[in-house]
């Protein structure tokens, strides 16, 4: 009588390994998304083309002349 309905302890067994797959998989998704960014946007995203460039002109990319006329431009 003790096997009953569900074949006695058998389930048991098989709930210890679902319950042991679920686990692991649920690790081995939270080990991976450790290693990658919580913040993915890029911060050129915010930037205007007049913060660009008044990046490249404090870098010497561009003359001032060239700065203002890349300026006007953009106004």
């Amino acid at each position: 009588m003790m096997n009953g309905m569900f074949g006695g302890g058998m389930w048991f067994s098989w709930l210890f390994w679902i319950i042991l797959i679920v686990v692991v998989v649920w690790a081995i998704i939270q080990f991976g998304n450790r290693n990658q960014p919580t913040n993915i946007t890029n911060n050129t995203e915010r930037e205007t083309p007049l913060d660009i460039l008044k990046k490249r002109y404090a870098k010497g990319e561009i003359t001032k002349e060239e700065y203002e006329r890349m300026k006007n431009d953009l106004s």
